[in-house]
């Protein structure tokens, strides 16, 4: 508690000073930016550091156990080494499936109030809440392709809609709309003034009607993507868009697979940063707390290094997924071990 309520005062003060502009173009009140900013915020900046607080709480009161000899009085004792862990591992275990829950359910709910702050008064002040998508190109199933062109998630619209059915590399229908709407009470989309024509083989049938009902895997919310989607959806949403996007064929889902993935990881991180803490801070050394926590930082800084550089990877070349939200745990587990051999016994 102590270390998440020391950096988090920190990185509000550091961010409050960075965006101060932004808040009083706002014309806010200042009640009203901390509910409508900070309550998204804060949260966000805990779960993004969570792992760090508790790398950093471990370090700091196992080196005063270490400073003070207590560890050494415990080993002498006759108690094992494992025997002495086992409170951290309950305690990282506990704090890992908090977090992941919290990843799950929770802090999708606070990005999205960072992210409605974020793209209203900061990134754009002219944001409306709504969103214009220009030429979408999707696949609805294994046979069926389709685009639509300037869709409107204020008015539920789209203009100039087609869908191709497609067997064994032939064209069997094409369907062409002047309109795509979303009926909103019957939940379910359709079409206006349509174009249907059917093509076996060199017969061509062509047919004109007003209007007509059509079934498509997607909702007009889906249409709203932004550089926060993959942040605000809880993670049974999250899995679910990644599954029509890979059914659609859409490129560039990388970054929506990473994140699905590191919700897993990074809880787990929490039982490695534990273990590899005490490794590090459970001899008596020379220099104190000060010496152990030099040490923690650095590892910290490279475990973050290593996890934004396999992120990066992944989104923008051609690095898996799953292993880029993995690689982190996967070196710092062999570090962790090496650690744990070097600890006195």
């Amino acid at each position: 508690m102590f270390a998440i309520l020391l950096l988090t005062f920190i990185t509000v003060v550091i961010d409050t000073s960075e965006h101060s502009d932004d808040f009083v173009k706002s014309g806010l009140s200042t009640w009203e930016i901390i509910k409508q900013y900070h309550f998204g915020f804060v949260p966000r900046m805990i779960t993004l550091l969570f792992p760090l607080f508790i790398f950093i709480s471990v370090i700091f009161f196992t080196s005063k156990l270490a400073g003070r000899t207590e560890i050494v009085a415990i080993l002498a004792s006759g108690i094992s080494f494992n025997r002495f862990l086992r409170p951290y591992w309950i305690g990282s275990i506990l704090f890992a499936v908090l977090l992941w829950l919290s990843f799950r359910y929770v802090t999708p709910i606070a990005n999205g109030i960072f992210s409605t702050f974020q793209n209203k008064y900061i990134d754009n002040p002219n944001y409306s809440g709504e969103y214009n998508a220009s030429t979408i190109y999707f696949r609805n199933d294994s046979t069926h392709y389709g685009s639509v062109s300037y869709f409107d998630t204020a008015t539920k619209r789209g203009n100039a809609f087609t869908l191709q059915e497609i067997k064994h590399n032939e064209l069997k229908q094409n369907i062409r709309a002047e309109s795509l709407v979303w009926d909103t009470a019957k939940k379910r989309w359709k079409l206006e003034v349509v174009t249907i024509r059917d093509i076996n083989g060199d017969v061509e049938k062509v047919r004109q009607i007003n209007d007509t009902v059509i079934n498509l895997n997607f909702k007009p919310s889906e249409f709203k993507k932004g550089q926060y989607t993959k942040d605000i959806l809880k993670t049974p949403e999250l899995q679910e868009l990644i599954r029509k996007e890979k059914l659609r064929g859409t490129e560039g889902i990388n970054d929506l697979i990473v994140e699905r993935h590191r919700r897993d990881a990074t809880p787990v991180s929490i039982v490695l940063l534990t273990m590899m803490g005490v490794a590090v801070s459970s001899r008596k050394v020379r220099g104190g707390s000060g010496l152990h926590l030099a040490m923690g930082i650095i590892l910290a800084a490279l475990f973050i290094l290593t996890d934004r550089f396999s992120t990066i990877f992944s989104t923008k070349g051609n690095f898996p997924p799953a292993l880029a939200a993995w690689t982190p745990n996967l070196i710092f587990f062999f570090v962790t071990i090496y650690l744990f051999k070097k600890a006195p016994k």
